[in-house]
C-alpha cells in the first residue's frame, strides 16, 4: 500500500510563493495528484503527473503552478507562486494505480492560507 506525506504548507501573503513536498513509497508505479479543498466547497484537482509525463492542471493554476516529480527522493512537489487569496485549501496528495478513474491512496493534507 502507497503512502503519502505532504509538508511545505503555511502562510504568505498574495503574490508569494510556496512549495508543497509529498514523498511517496511507490511513485514510479502510481498516477499521483495534488488535490486540494476550501471550506464549504468540492474537492478540486490542482494537478496530476505519471513519471514526469502526462502532466495536467486545472485551468485556475495553469502558468502559476508547477508539478514535478524527483523519483530519486520519492517525492512529488508542487511548486506554487503568484498566490491567490482563492488558493488558500487544505492541499492533499494523493495517487492511484493508473488504471483507476478515482484515487485511492491520500495524505493527510497540508494548509495553505493566502491572504490578501
Amino acid at each position: 500500500q502507497v503512502q503519502l506525506v505532504e509538508s511545505g504548507g503555511g502562510s504568505v501573503q498574495a503574490g508569494g510563493s510556496l512549495r508543497l513536498s509529498c514523498t511517496v513509497s511507490e511513485p514510479r508505479r502510481y498516477c499521483t495528484a495534488w488535490i486540494r479543498q476550501a471550506p464549504g466547497k468540492e474537492r478540486e484537482g490542482v494537478g496530476s503527473i505519471f513519471s514526469d509525463v502526462r502532466i495536467s492542471y486545472v485551468e485556475s493554476v495553469k502558468g502559476r503552478f508547477t508539478i514535478s516529480q524527483d523519483n530519486v527522493k520519492m517525492t512529488l512537489y508542487l511548486q506554487m507562486n503568484s498566490l491567490k487569496p482563492e488558493d488558500s485549501a487544505m492541499y492533499y496528495c494523493a495517487a492511484r494505480a493508473c488504471t483507476r478513474s478515482s484515487y485511492n491512496y491520500w495524505g493527510r493534507g497540508t494548509q495553505v492560507t493566502v491572504s490578501s
